[in-house]
């Protein structure tokens, strides 16, 4: 019980110092504070602008997917090294007319040509570095946001892919204030950025990053946004901006004089004007768990989030361990749910596999594993889903390589109940270093997410790449409901750490009674079935050291959104008080305001 209360008062001392000076009366109105309270729906992102942007849709009658396609627009200009055009994306959305919580993978996929060893240099026989790999033309898929948009406004918005584009538009053109965050992104990139014309052009004027307080605009994503909101999706995919595309990864624009030193060769790749025409979005039903009276709705493949969240959350239930012991229980069910996504999950992996791995007895099995006194040796092997269980023999396995950094998250909730939760990419901050010239947006290097050669022994690789596929994700958007209402919802960046910060959230939240603004500030560590525990410095980690438990430093993880549905008919959205410069939340009318 202490060390709930540590880390409940830590959370609740981070978002106190955060919200210090903050008039009650208009923080849900303007939004710019961490945390919001009202009626009539609510968004949370990173990002005041992109805040802003979803809130005056609300406010002028949209509904969630409006204001969600809106925001994340916004979010291509004002966090275009972490989302926009050039990437892909899951969304989650509850509707509220019927019920149901439905998906969309606009996950990117590899070009026609690409094989199991695209990523083996011919030259050594051996992988090509992930640097090498990544500022290349070797690592763009086929980017599925703009897709994602069109269809998610077709389906279940109220308005066009014009009027959701127009306020980013306008962003774009007019310009926003750089901040540190910003900054600091172009200068980690600087190298990267520096050796491709176009790139160095929009982002390194004069040759350095833009100065903290300068205002940024974008005028060529201004007009290619404009172009896409008058010729619709088909702009992107079959006309002049496929064309843009193809010519950027197949010829790529490096420049004559270049910014810095790089220490590869940039390589092209192959992708053509036929393998943009042929994407398509896909939208798989969500995977569902059950949890101490809650449906959890996650992504199925090819993200890994819904079976890992899920799988991790069956077997906490079966665990059964005492609430002093939830974060124990956390970190040994995030490890065994590891090692099962590693093995098992990928673009393809049937759909009668996922439910097993998502099988109470599958967790039942797994669970037995966790023992209250002690933590298991790490790497654990994975499990075996074969429907036949009550074993419970673990042995080690490798240890996986694992994924940095990167990706943005929304969150948003209408005035009739319809809510969307959607994490969106351009994968590595800074995506594969390319802007596509004049046309305003940084290129993706999700194909870097597919494993680089086999992991898994004389076993099936799952994330193996090949024509056609999209690489394995770890994002994890998740909608929870109540007898078939929505409660919660929440998502986050983070490479492989969504998947940890998201379960982490939900036993924050659940688990340990904590409020959805101190479940999202509390200090966080990543157990992703590794010898060690990366933690963030404020993570109280002695009784957990005392378990076996051994951990790393890491600075910070994931920049978690969410907003939470009160019985009495509030909302709460929430964002990160502190982590990444911090987010913003806003309702459209504060809870001190007469509904």
């Amino acid at each position: 019980m202490a060390r709930t209360i540590l880390v409940r008062t830590a959370a609740v001392a981070v978002l106190a110092a955060a919200l210090a000076g903050a008039d009650p009366a208009v923080a849900g109105r303007v939004p710019g504070g961490p945390t919001a309270v009202g009626y009539g729906g609510a968004v949370a992102t990173v990002d005041a602008e992109a805040t802003r942007v979803g809130l005056e849709v609300l406010r002028e009658g949209g509904n969630a997917v409006d204001a969600a396609i809106a925001a994340a627009a916004a979010l291509g200009v004002t966090e275009p090294f972490s989302a926009g055009i050039g990437g892909g994306g899951f969304l989650l959305y509850y509707d509220a007319r019927t019920g149901r919580v439905h998906t969309i993978d606009g996950r990117e996929s590899a070009p026609a040509s690409m094989t199991a060893t695209s990523f083996i240099d011919p030259a050594t026989g051996a992988p090509y570095a992930f640097q090498e790999a990544r500022v290349s033309g070797l690592s763009v898929g086929v980017p599925g946001t703009v897709a994602t948009w069109e269809r998610a406004l077709r389906d279940f918005g109220t308005i066009s892919l014009a009027d959701a584009l127009r306020p980013a538009s306008t962003v774009a053109r007019k310009g926003f204030p750089v901040d540190a965050t910003f900054r600091t992104q172009v200068a980690d990139n600087a190298a990267a950025f520096g050796q491709f014309s176009s790139t160095s052009a929009l982002f390194l004027p004069g040759g350095a990053p833009p100065a903290v307080g300068s205002t940024f605009r974008n005028p060529d994503l201004a007009r290619t946004y404009d172009l896409i909101g008058q010729r619709g999706a088909g702009a992107f995919y079959r006309g002049p901006v496929a064309r843009d595309i193809v010519t950027t990864v197949t010829d790529p624009p490096v420049a004559d004089t270049p910014i810095g030193t790089w220490a590869y060769p940039i390589r092209p790749a192959t992708l053509t004007v036929r393998d943009l025409a042929g994407y398509a979005v896909r939208e798989p039903a969500p995977t569902r768990v059950g949890y101490r009276g809650y449906q959890v709705h996650g992504m199925a493949t090819p993200s890994s989030g819904g079976q890992a969240v899920g799988e991790a959350l069956n077997i906490l239930e079966r665990a059964d361990l005492p609430r002093e012991l939830a974060l124990h229980g956390y970190l040994e069910a995030s490890a065994l749910a590891f090692a099962d996504r590693n093995r098992y999950v990928g673009d393809g992996t049937p759909r009668a596999l996922l439910n097993e791995l998502l099988s109470d007895r599958f967790a039942a099995e797994r669970a037995c594993l966790i023992d209250p006194g002690g933590a298991l040796p790490k790497p654990v092997a994975p499990g075996v889903p074969d429907g036949a269980y009550g074993g419970c023999a673990a042995a080690t396995a490798t240890e996986p390589e694992l994924a940095g950094q990167s990706t943005t998250n929304l969150t948003v909730a209408d005035r009739w109940g319809n809510v969307v939760e959607y994490t969106l990419t351009i994968e590595q901050i800074g995506g594969n270093g390319m802007v596509v010239p004049g046309r305003g947006f940084l290129l993706n290097n999700e194909l870097t997410d597919f494993n680089f050669a086999p992991t898994q022994g004389d076993a099936a690789d799952p994330n193996l790449p090949a024509a056609g596929k999209r690489p394995r994700s770890s994002m994890a958007p998740t909608i929870v409901t109540r007898a078939g209402r929505p409660v919660l919802a929440v998502g986050t960046p983070g490479g492989s750490t969504i998947i940890t910060t998201v379960l982490q959230i939900l036993v924050n939240r659940l688990d340990l009674g904590m409020s959805l603004p101190e479940a999202i500030a509390a200090p966080r560590a990543t157990q992703r079935n590794t010898a060690t525990i990366p933690a963030e410095p404020a993570f109280d980690r002695a009784a957990l050291e005392g378990l076996g438990h051994v951990f790393t430093t890491m600075t910070e993880i994931g920049a978690a959104t969410g907003i939470e549905l009160l019985p009495d008919g509030r909302v709460v959205a929430a964002a990160e008080p502190v982590r990444r410069g911090a987010g913003t939340a806003g309702v459209v009318r504060p809870a001190g305001v007469v509904p």
